[in-house]
Protein backbone atom coordinates (compact mmCIF):
# COMPACT_ATOMS: atom_id res chain seq x y z
CA UNK A 1 0.00 0.00 0.00
CA UNK A 2 1.64 3.34 -0.99
CA UNK A 3 2.67 5.70 2.07
CA UNK A 4 0.28 8.54 2.05
CA UNK A 5 1.54 12.22 1.57
CA UNK A 6 2.05 14.50 4.83
CA UNK A 7 0.08 17.22 4.12
CA UNK A 8 0.55 20.50 6.24
CA UNK A 9 -2.36 23.49 6.25
CA UNK A 10 -1.52 26.92 7.98
CA UNK A 11 -3.36 28.46 10.34
CA UNK A 12 -3.23 31.89 9.89
CA UNK A 13 -3.00 34.18 12.98
CA UNK A 14 -6.28 36.14 14.12
CA UNK A 15 -4.88 38.52 16.91
CA UNK A 16 -1.97 41.07 15.64
CA UNK A 17 0.32 41.21 18.18
CA UNK A 18 2.80 44.52 18.52
CA UNK A 19 5.50 44.35 16.78
CA UNK A 20 8.38 45.43 19.48
CA UNK A 21 10.71 48.01 18.58
CA UNK A 22 14.28 47.07 17.45
CA UNK A 23 16.84 47.86 15.96
CA UNK A 24 15.47 46.32 12.54
CA UNK A 25 12.32 48.37 13.35
CA UNK A 26 12.85 51.75 14.24
CA UNK A 27 10.01 53.63 12.13
CA UNK A 28 7.31 54.43 14.48
CA UNK A 29 7.59 57.33 16.76
CA UNK A 30 8.61 56.46 20.17
CA UNK A 31 8.01 57.58 23.37
CA UNK A 32 11.97 57.95 24.95
CA UNK A 33 13.01 58.36 28.40
CA UNK A 34 16.85 58.34 29.31
CA UNK A 35 18.70 56.92 32.71
CA UNK A 36 21.22 58.52 34.07
CA UNK A 37 23.68 57.79 37.89
CA UNK A 38 26.45 58.46 39.20
CA UNK A 39 27.73 56.41 42.70
CA UNK A 40 29.12 58.86 44.53
CA UNK A 41 28.53 62.58 45.01
CA UNK A 42 32.50 63.88 44.72
CA UNK A 43 32.33 67.31 42.73
CA UNK A 44 34.01 64.73 39.20
CA UNK A 45 31.68 62.34 39.42
CA UNK A 46 28.71 64.99 39.90
CA UNK A 47 30.12 66.80 36.90
CA UNK A 48 29.49 63.35 34.77
CA UNK A 49 25.74 63.05 36.36
CA UNK A 50 25.43 66.48 34.92
CA UNK A 51 27.12 66.00 31.88
CA UNK A 52 24.65 62.74 31.09
CA UNK A 53 21.87 64.47 31.83
CA UNK A 54 21.92 67.31 29.29
CA UNK A 55 22.93 65.00 26.74
CA UNK A 56 20.00 62.49 26.95
CA UNK A 57 17.80 65.77 27.22
CA UNK A 58 18.94 67.33 23.80
CA UNK A 59 19.63 63.59 22.12
CA UNK A 60 16.15 62.86 22.32
CA UNK A 61 14.59 65.93 21.31
CA UNK A 62 16.70 66.27 18.63
CA UNK A 63 15.13 62.84 17.20
CA UNK A 64 12.07 64.06 15.24
CA UNK A 65 10.73 60.31 15.75
CA UNK A 66 10.77 60.88 19.33
CA UNK A 67 8.53 62.15 21.90
CA UNK A 68 10.65 62.97 24.95
CA UNK A 69 9.46 61.39 28.63
CA UNK A 70 11.86 61.99 31.24
CA UNK A 71 15.45 61.89 32.12
CA UNK A 72 15.22 59.72 35.16
CA UNK A 73 18.14 59.82 37.65
CA UNK A 74 19.68 58.76 40.72
CA UNK A 75 22.59 60.54 42.39
CA UNK A 76 24.99 59.47 44.57
CA UNK A 77 23.65 56.19 44.76
CA UNK A 78 25.52 52.28 43.91
CA UNK A 79 24.46 50.05 41.30
CA UNK A 80 25.18 46.99 42.78
CA UNK A 81 21.11 46.77 43.45
CA UNK A 82 18.21 48.38 43.10
CA UNK A 83 16.29 48.63 46.72
CA UNK A 84 17.52 52.61 47.40
CA UNK A 85 17.33 53.44 43.40
CA UNK A 86 14.14 55.35 43.76
CA UNK A 87 14.60 57.22 40.32
CA UNK A 88 15.53 53.43 38.31
CA UNK A 89 12.32 51.94 40.03
CA UNK A 90 10.21 55.11 38.86
CA UNK A 91 11.57 54.83 35.39
CA UNK A 92 10.48 50.58 35.31
CA UNK A 93 7.30 51.50 37.09
CA UNK A 94 6.45 53.77 34.52
CA UNK A 95 7.51 51.64 31.47
CA UNK A 96 5.73 48.67 32.70
CA UNK A 97 2.46 51.08 33.15
CA UNK A 98 3.14 51.87 29.14
CA UNK A 99 4.42 55.31 29.52
CA UNK A 100 7.72 54.57 27.64
CA UNK A 101 8.65 52.91 24.73
CA UNK A 102 12.55 52.84 24.41
CA UNK A 103 14.73 53.78 27.82
CA UNK A 104 18.61 55.09 26.82
CA UNK A 105 21.32 54.82 29.14
CA UNK A 106 25.26 54.94 28.91
CA UNK A 107 26.34 51.67 29.69
CA UNK A 108 25.43 48.42 31.56
CA UNK A 109 27.38 49.51 34.15
CA UNK A 110 25.07 52.73 34.76
CA UNK A 111 22.13 50.34 34.68
CA UNK A 112 23.32 47.86 36.89
CA UNK A 113 26.21 45.87 38.20
CA UNK A 114 24.58 42.93 39.49
CA UNK A 115 23.95 40.48 36.40
CA UNK A 116 20.52 39.17 38.28
CA UNK A 117 18.79 42.35 38.40
CA UNK A 118 19.71 43.23 34.71
CA UNK A 119 18.61 40.53 33.07
CA UNK A 120 15.36 40.36 35.46
CA UNK A 121 14.88 43.86 35.02
CA UNK A 122 15.20 43.91 30.94
CA UNK A 123 12.73 40.55 30.93
CA UNK A 124 10.26 42.58 32.24
CA UNK A 125 10.61 45.47 30.22
CA UNK A 126 10.30 43.02 27.09
CA UNK A 127 7.82 41.59 28.13
CA UNK A 128 5.88 44.71 27.80
CA UNK A 129 7.67 45.71 24.50
CA UNK A 130 9.83 47.93 25.87
CA UNK A 131 13.54 48.59 24.56
CA UNK A 132 16.71 49.38 26.26
CA UNK A 133 19.59 50.46 24.42
CA UNK A 134 23.22 50.71 26.17
CA UNK A 135 25.45 53.02 24.27
CA UNK A 136 28.44 52.12 24.93
CA UNK A 137 28.06 48.23 24.19
CA UNK A 138 25.54 49.33 21.14
CA UNK A 139 23.05 46.47 22.63
CA UNK A 140 19.35 47.18 21.65
CA UNK A 141 17.34 44.62 24.40
CA UNK A 142 14.92 43.27 21.50
CA UNK A 143 17.88 42.21 19.82
CA UNK A 144 17.95 38.55 18.78
CA UNK A 145 21.70 38.83 20.11
CA UNK A 146 20.46 41.31 22.87
CA UNK A 147 19.77 39.17 25.90
CA UNK A 148 23.43 37.22 25.38
CA UNK A 149 25.42 40.38 24.97
CA UNK A 150 23.78 41.79 28.33
CA UNK A 151 24.31 38.39 30.19
CA UNK A 152 27.91 38.89 29.16
CA UNK A 153 28.63 42.53 29.50
CA UNK A 154 26.67 42.73 32.98
CA UNK A 155 28.79 39.46 34.09
CA UNK A 156 31.80 42.07 33.92
CA UNK A 157 30.46 44.90 35.03
CA UNK A 158 29.57 42.20 38.57
CA UNK A 159 33.23 41.58 38.41
CA UNK A 160 34.43 44.87 38.21
CA UNK A 161 32.16 46.00 41.23
CA UNK A 162 33.42 42.84 43.20
CA UNK A 163 37.24 44.36 42.00
CA UNK A 164 36.37 47.79 42.85
CA UNK A 165 34.63 46.76 46.48
CA UNK A 166 38.19 44.70 47.01
CA UNK A 167 40.10 47.79 46.69
CA UNK A 168 38.30 49.72 48.62
CA UNK A 169 38.49 47.40 51.20
CA UNK A 170 41.87 47.10 51.31
CA UNK A 171 42.43 50.32 51.41
CA UNK A 172 40.03 51.21 54.50
CA UNK A 173 42.09 48.32 56.30
CA UNK A 174 45.58 49.36 55.21
CA UNK A 175 44.17 53.13 56.56
CA UNK A 176 43.18 51.21 60.03
CA UNK A 177 46.47 49.35 60.22
CA UNK A 178 48.24 53.15 59.43
CA UNK A 179 46.08 54.33 62.66
CA UNK A 180 44.43 56.76 60.65
CA UNK A 181 41.02 57.60 61.88
CA UNK A 182 37.62 58.63 59.90
CA UNK A 183 34.36 59.15 61.71
CA UNK A 184 30.47 59.37 60.89
CA UNK A 185 30.76 62.73 61.46
CA UNK A 186 27.20 63.74 60.34
CA UNK A 187 25.85 61.55 63.33
CA UNK A 188 28.55 61.66 65.77
CA UNK A 189 28.59 64.64 68.44
CA UNK A 190 31.40 66.36 69.43
CA UNK A 191 33.63 66.26 66.12
CA UNK A 192 34.07 67.53 62.59
CA UNK A 193 36.30 67.04 60.17
CA UNK A 194 39.39 69.03 60.44
CA UNK A 195 41.75 70.93 57.63
CA UNK A 196 44.23 68.02 58.47
CA UNK A 197 41.25 65.44 57.71
CA UNK A 198 41.71 63.94 61.32
CA UNK A 199 38.49 64.22 63.95
CA UNK A 200 38.88 67.75 65.18
CA UNK A 201 36.72 69.35 68.71
CA UNK A 202 33.58 71.37 67.83
CA UNK A 203 33.12 72.83 71.25
CA UNK A 204 29.43 73.16 71.50
CA UNK A 205 28.83 69.82 70.88
CA UNK A 206 31.44 68.61 73.05
CA UNK A 207 30.00 70.07 75.96
CA UNK A 208 27.20 67.88 75.59
CA UNK A 209 29.27 64.52 75.52
CA UNK A 210 30.64 66.19 78.92
CA UNK A 211 26.95 66.70 80.09
CA UNK A 212 26.31 63.47 79.69
CA UNK A 213 29.77 61.39 81.01
CA UNK A 214 28.59 64.17 84.05
CA UNK A 215 25.58 63.62 85.17
CA UNK A 216 26.02 59.89 84.20
CA UNK A 217 28.96 60.02 87.48
CA UNK A 218 26.31 61.89 89.52
CA UNK A 219 23.85 58.79 89.56
CA UNK A 220 21.32 58.98 86.47
CA UNK A 221 20.97 56.69 83.89
CA UNK A 222 20.92 56.42 80.10
CA UNK A 223 17.36 56.49 80.01
CA UNK A 224 16.92 59.69 82.79
CA UNK A 225 19.96 61.35 80.62
CA UNK A 226 18.18 60.84 78.19
CA UNK A 227 14.63 62.50 78.99
CA UNK A 228 16.60 65.03 80.56
CA UNK A 229 18.78 65.97 76.87
CA UNK A 230 15.29 65.85 75.34
CA UNK A 231 13.46 68.20 77.85
CA UNK A 232 16.25 70.71 77.47
CA UNK A 233 16.31 71.00 73.86
CA UNK A 234 19.68 69.17 73.02
CA UNK A 235 19.52 68.50 68.96
CA UNK A 236 20.72 64.74 68.98
CA UNK A 237 23.82 63.40 66.67
CA UNK A 238 21.67 63.40 63.68
CA UNK A 239 19.95 66.61 64.75
CA UNK A 240 16.60 65.08 66.45
CA UNK A 241 14.89 66.28 69.30
CA UNK A 242 14.01 63.04 71.05
CA UNK A 243 16.85 61.20 72.63
CA UNK A 244 16.80 57.19 72.60
CA UNK A 245 18.57 56.10 75.51
CA UNK A 246 20.48 53.65 72.94
CA UNK A 247 22.18 57.23 72.10
CA UNK A 248 23.10 57.92 75.05
CA UNK A 249 24.75 54.63 76.19
CA UNK A 250 26.61 54.29 73.10
CA UNK A 251 28.15 57.78 73.37
CA UNK A 252 28.96 56.71 77.43
CA UNK A 253 30.93 53.54 75.99
CA UNK A 254 32.70 55.04 72.57
CA UNK A 255 36.40 55.22 73.09
CA UNK A 256 36.88 57.84 70.59
CA UNK A 257 35.50 60.25 73.34
CA UNK A 258 39.12 59.77 75.38
CA UNK A 259 41.30 60.41 71.88
CA UNK A 260 41.41 57.23 71.22
CA UNK A 261 39.71 54.60 68.54
CA UNK A 262 39.45 50.87 68.13
CA UNK A 263 39.06 49.89 64.24
CA UNK A 264 37.19 47.97 62.24
CA UNK A 265 34.37 47.39 64.16
CA UNK A 266 32.01 46.27 62.14
CA UNK A 267 33.11 44.71 58.47
CA UNK A 268 31.42 44.35 54.87
CA UNK A 269 30.16 40.57 54.23
CA UNK A 270 28.38 41.11 50.75
CA UNK A 271 29.57 43.21 48.27
CA UNK A 272 26.09 43.07 46.18
CA UNK A 273 23.88 43.30 49.30
CA UNK A 274 26.69 45.82 51.67
CA UNK A 275 25.45 43.84 54.37
CA UNK A 276 27.69 44.71 57.73
CA UNK A 277 28.49 42.20 60.44
CA UNK A 278 29.72 43.08 63.97
CA UNK A 279 33.41 41.58 63.72
CA UNK A 280 33.52 39.23 66.33
CA UNK A 281 37.63 38.35 65.14
CA UNK A 282 36.94 37.07 61.55
CA UNK A 283 39.07 40.17 60.50
CA UNK A 284 41.86 42.08 62.37
CA UNK A 285 40.62 45.08 64.59
CA UNK A 286 43.31 47.82 65.32
CA UNK A 287 43.39 49.79 68.59
CA UNK A 288 45.16 53.50 68.58
CA UNK A 289 45.87 55.44 71.34
CA UNK A 290 45.87 59.45 71.29
CA UNK A 291 44.52 58.94 67.56
CA UNK A 292 42.68 62.30 67.64
CA UNK A 293 42.21 64.92 70.56
CA UNK A 294 39.85 64.08 73.29
CA UNK A 295 37.19 65.21 74.70
CA UNK A 296 36.50 63.32 77.59
CA UNK A 297 40.01 62.51 79.55
CA UNK A 298 40.88 58.84 79.95
CA UNK A 299 40.54 58.60 83.38
CA UNK A 300 36.91 60.04 83.77
CA UNK A 301 36.15 57.07 80.71
CA UNK A 302 37.14 54.56 82.83
CA UNK A 303 35.22 55.86 85.62
CA UNK A 304 32.14 55.79 83.90
CA UNK A 305 33.19 51.92 82.23
CA UNK A 306 33.34 50.87 85.65
CA UNK A 307 30.53 52.30 86.97
CA UNK A 308 28.54 50.90 84.33
CA UNK A 309 30.37 47.36 85.07
CA UNK A 310 29.15 48.25 88.82
CA UNK A 311 25.04 49.14 88.16
CA UNK A 312 24.76 45.94 86.27
CA UNK A 313 26.28 43.95 88.75
CA UNK A 314 24.01 45.25 91.52
CA UNK A 315 21.52 43.34 91.98
CA UNK A 316 17.70 45.24 91.88
CA UNK A 317 16.87 47.90 89.29
CA UNK A 318 19.22 51.09 88.63
CA UNK A 319 16.69 53.94 88.45
CA UNK A 320 17.90 57.25 87.47
CA UNK A 321 14.49 58.79 86.76
CA UNK A 322 15.02 60.92 90.51
CA UNK A 323 17.81 61.89 92.59
CA UNK A 324 16.62 59.85 95.12
CA UNK A 325 16.16 57.09 92.64
CA UNK A 326 18.27 53.60 93.63
CA UNK A 327 19.98 55.66 96.32
CA UNK A 328 18.30 54.53 99.34
CA UNK A 329 19.02 50.80 100.67
CA UNK A 330 16.83 49.21 103.12
CA UNK A 331 19.02 47.89 106.00
CA UNK A 332 17.14 44.82 106.81
CA UNK A 333 16.68 43.45 103.62
CA UNK A 334 19.31 45.02 101.36
CA UNK A 335 16.52 46.02 99.05
CA UNK A 336 16.05 49.86 97.06
CA UNK A 337 13.91 52.56 98.00
CA UNK A 338 11.20 53.02 95.67
CA UNK A 339 8.45 56.25 95.09
CA UNK A 340 5.03 56.38 95.40
CA UNK A 341 2.67 59.51 95.35
CA UNK A 342 -0.14 60.07 98.19
CA UNK A 343 -2.78 62.03 97.38
CA UNK A 344 -2.00 63.16 93.85
CA UNK A 345 -5.10 64.45 93.10
CA UNK A 346 -5.46 66.79 96.18
CA UNK A 347 -3.31 69.74 97.88
CA UNK A 348 -2.32 67.37 100.98
CA UNK A 349 -0.09 65.26 97.70
CA UNK A 350 3.23 63.90 99.13
CA UNK A 351 6.14 61.96 97.70
CA UNK A 352 7.57 58.83 99.77
CA UNK A 353 9.63 56.06 99.67
CA UNK A 354 9.45 52.87 100.86
CA UNK A 355 11.08 49.11 100.86
CA UNK A 356 10.13 47.88 96.99
CA UNK A 357 10.37 44.67 98.59
CA UNK A 358 8.36 45.38 101.86
CA UNK A 359 5.08 43.10 100.80
CA UNK A 360 7.09 40.64 98.72
CA UNK A 361 8.21 38.54 101.25
CA UNK A 362 6.77 36.34 103.95
CA UNK A 363 7.64 38.59 106.97
CA UNK A 364 7.15 42.46 105.96
CA UNK A 365 10.23 44.83 106.06
CA UNK A 366 9.85 46.80 109.46
CA UNK A 367 11.85 49.80 107.82
CA UNK A 368 9.69 52.73 107.40
CA UNK A 369 8.54 55.01 104.83
CA UNK A 370 10.09 58.08 104.26
CA UNK A 371 8.93 61.65 103.29
CA UNK A 372 10.95 63.22 100.33
CA UNK A 373 11.23 66.43 102.10
CA UNK A 374 12.39 64.58 105.62
CA UNK A 375 15.13 63.05 103.17
CA UNK A 376 15.99 66.09 101.92
CA UNK A 377 15.93 68.34 104.99
CA UNK A 378 18.15 65.60 106.38
CA UNK A 379 21.07 65.76 103.79
CA UNK A 380 20.96 69.34 104.74
CA UNK A 381 21.27 69.06 108.06
CA UNK A 382 24.34 66.16 107.68
CA UNK A 383 26.39 68.10 105.05
CA UNK A 384 26.10 71.64 106.66
CA UNK A 385 27.86 69.09 109.86
CA UNK A 386 31.03 68.63 106.94
CA UNK A 387 31.44 72.38 106.20
CA UNK A 388 31.18 72.94 110.03
CA UNK A 389 33.89 70.46 110.65
CA UNK A 390 35.62 70.99 107.45
CA UNK A 391 38.97 71.84 108.60
CA UNK A 392 39.22 68.35 110.44
CA UNK A 393 38.15 66.28 107.79
CA UNK A 394 40.36 68.22 105.13
CA UNK A 395 43.75 67.95 107.64
CA UNK A 396 46.27 65.15 106.28
CA UNK A 397 43.52 63.77 103.91
CA UNK A 398 45.81 63.89 100.75
CA UNK A 399 48.14 61.65 102.63
CA UNK A 400 44.59 58.98 103.51
CA UNK A 401 44.11 59.12 99.78
CA UNK A 402 47.26 58.55 98.84
CA UNK A 403 47.81 55.39 101.00
CA UNK A 404 44.10 53.77 99.98
CA UNK A 405 44.70 54.30 96.05
CA UNK A 406 48.82 53.85 95.86
CA UNK A 407 49.08 51.30 92.54
CA UNK A 408 52.73 51.83 92.99
CA UNK A 409 53.64 47.94 93.78
CA UNK A 410 50.23 47.18 91.37
CA UNK A 411 51.52 49.02 88.02
CA UNK A 412 55.16 46.97 88.66
CA UNK A 413 52.73 43.58 88.59
CA UNK A 414 51.07 44.87 85.97
CA UNK A 415 53.87 44.94 84.00
CA UNK A 416 55.30 42.05 84.73
CA UNK A 417 52.53 39.83 83.84
CA UNK A 418 52.33 41.61 80.51
CA UNK A 419 55.70 40.86 79.43
CA UNK A 420 54.96 37.29 80.49
CA UNK A 421 52.14 36.91 78.66
CA UNK A 422 54.08 38.59 75.32
CA UNK A 423 57.13 35.89 76.33
CA UNK A 424 54.70 33.25 76.35
CA UNK A 425 52.69 34.32 72.93
CA UNK A 426 55.82 34.48 70.96
CA UNK A 427 56.88 31.13 72.02
CA UNK A 428 52.95 29.77 71.27
CA UNK A 429 53.64 31.62 67.58
CA UNK A 430 57.04 29.58 67.03
CA UNK A 431 55.30 26.46 68.57
CA UNK A 432 52.77 26.68 65.81
CA UNK A 433 54.88 28.01 62.83
CA UNK A 434 56.86 24.82 63.47
CA UNK A 435 54.21 22.66 63.14
CA UNK A 436 53.23 23.98 60.22
CA UNK A 437 56.41 23.59 58.33
CA UNK A 438 57.89 20.51 59.73
CA UNK A 439 57.48 16.81 59.73
CA UNK A 440 56.38 16.87 63.29
CA UNK A 441 54.79 14.27 65.91
CA UNK A 442 51.23 15.36 66.30
CA UNK A 443 51.44 13.82 70.21
CA UNK A 444 55.25 15.70 71.20
CA UNK A 445 53.45 19.22 69.43
CA UNK A 446 50.54 18.93 71.65
CA UNK A 447 52.60 18.00 74.90
CA UNK A 448 54.64 21.25 73.96
CA UNK A 449 51.63 23.33 72.62
CA UNK A 450 49.08 22.89 75.72
CA UNK A 451 51.31 23.74 78.90
CA UNK A 452 52.19 26.90 77.12
CA UNK A 453 48.14 27.92 76.29
CA UNK A 454 47.83 27.13 79.56
CA UNK A 455 50.84 29.26 81.01
CA UNK A 456 49.20 32.14 78.76
CA UNK A 457 45.70 31.41 80.59
CA UNK A 458 47.20 31.95 83.68
CA UNK A 459 49.47 34.59 83.47
CA UNK A 460 46.49 36.17 81.23
CA UNK A 461 44.12 36.01 84.16
CA UNK A 462 46.36 37.26 86.82
CA UNK A 463 47.05 40.53 84.73
CA UNK A 464 43.21 41.00 84.05
CA UNK A 465 42.68 40.70 88.28
CA UNK A 466 45.50 43.14 88.51
CA UNK A 467 44.16 45.63 86.55
CA UNK A 468 41.04 44.92 88.20
CA UNK A 469 42.37 45.97 91.19
CA UNK A 470 44.09 49.13 89.88
CA UNK A 471 40.73 50.72 88.09
CA UNK A 472 39.05 49.73 91.39
CA UNK A 473 41.90 51.63 93.38
CA UNK A 474 41.88 54.72 90.93
CA UNK A 475 37.56 55.11 90.80
CA UNK A 476 37.87 55.36 94.56
CA UNK A 477 40.69 58.11 94.28
CA UNK A 478 38.71 60.16 91.78
CA UNK A 479 35.72 60.04 93.95
CA UNK A 480 37.52 60.71 97.49
CA UNK A 481 38.94 63.60 95.24
CA UNK A 482 35.90 64.69 93.86
CA UNK A 483 34.50 64.76 97.35
CA UNK A 484 37.10 66.92 98.86
CA UNK A 485 37.02 69.27 95.97
CA UNK A 486 32.84 69.61 96.53
CA UNK A 487 33.84 70.11 100.16
CA UNK A 488 36.42 72.94 99.88
CA UNK A 489 34.56 74.94 97.55
CA UNK A 490 31.37 74.75 99.78
CA UNK A 491 32.43 77.47 102.35
CA UNK A 492 28.79 78.46 103.65
CA UNK A 493 25.79 76.62 105.11
CA UNK A 494 22.94 75.21 102.66
CA UNK A 495 19.85 76.88 103.54
CA UNK A 496 17.72 74.30 101.07
CA UNK A 497 18.58 71.28 99.14
CA UNK A 498 20.94 71.37 96.56
CA UNK A 499 20.39 68.52 94.16
CA UNK A 500 23.78 68.85 92.23
CA UNK A 501 25.82 68.95 95.41
CA UNK A 502 23.26 65.66 96.44
CA UNK A 503 24.74 64.03 93.54
CA UNK A 504 28.06 64.65 93.65
CA UNK A 505 28.45 64.10 97.78
CA UNK A 506 26.43 61.26 98.31
CA UNK A 507 26.73 57.31 96.99
CA UNK A 508 23.55 56.25 99.17
CA UNK A 509 21.56 56.49 102.22
CA UNK A 510 21.05 53.61 104.29
CA UNK A 511 17.57 53.50 106.33
CA UNK A 512 18.10 51.49 109.52
CA UNK A 513 14.45 52.68 111.32
CA UNK A 514 11.89 55.58 111.59
CA UNK A 515 14.44 57.99 112.89
CA UNK A 516 18.07 56.65 112.22
CA UNK A 517 19.32 56.38 108.92
CA UNK A 518 23.33 56.56 107.60
CA UNK A 519 24.81 58.58 104.71
CA UNK A 520 27.67 57.23 102.52
CA UNK A 521 29.42 59.36 100.77
CA UNK A 522 31.30 59.13 97.70
CA UNK A 523 34.87 59.34 99.42
CA UNK A 524 33.92 56.04 101.32
CA UNK A 525 32.96 57.74 104.47
CA UNK A 526 29.69 56.80 106.59
CA UNK A 527 27.84 59.20 108.86
CA UNK A 528 24.93 58.27 111.09
CA UNK A 529 22.19 60.52 111.30
CA UNK A 530 19.30 60.86 113.53
CA UNK A 531 16.24 62.40 111.67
Amino acid sequence: MAATARAVTVIQPTVIHRIPFSAENRTARKRVAAYARVSTDNEEQLSSYEAQVDYYTRYIHDNEEWDFVEIYTDEGISATNTKKRDGFKRMIADALAGKIDLILTKSVSRFARNTVDTLTTVRKLKEKGVEVYFEKENIYTLDSKGELLITIMSSLAQEESRSISENVTWGQRKRFSDGKVSLPYKHFLGYEKGEDGLPKIVEAEAQTVRLIYKLFMEGKTPSGIAKHLTKSGVPTPSGKSNWPSSTVESILTNEKYKGDAVLQKTFTVDFLTKKMKVNEGEVPQYYVTNSHPAIISPELFDLVQNEMKRRKSTAGHQSGTGCFSSKIICGECGGVYGSKVWHSTSKYRRTIWQCNNKFKNAEPCKTPHLYESTLKQAFVNAFNSLIQNKSEILDGYDTIIQSLTDNTALDAESAALQEECDVVMELIRKCVDENAHSAIDQSDYQQRYTPLIERYETAKGKFEAVNEQRQERTVKREKMAGFIQTLKKSATLLTEFDEELWYATVDRIIVQSEHEITFQFKDGTELPWII
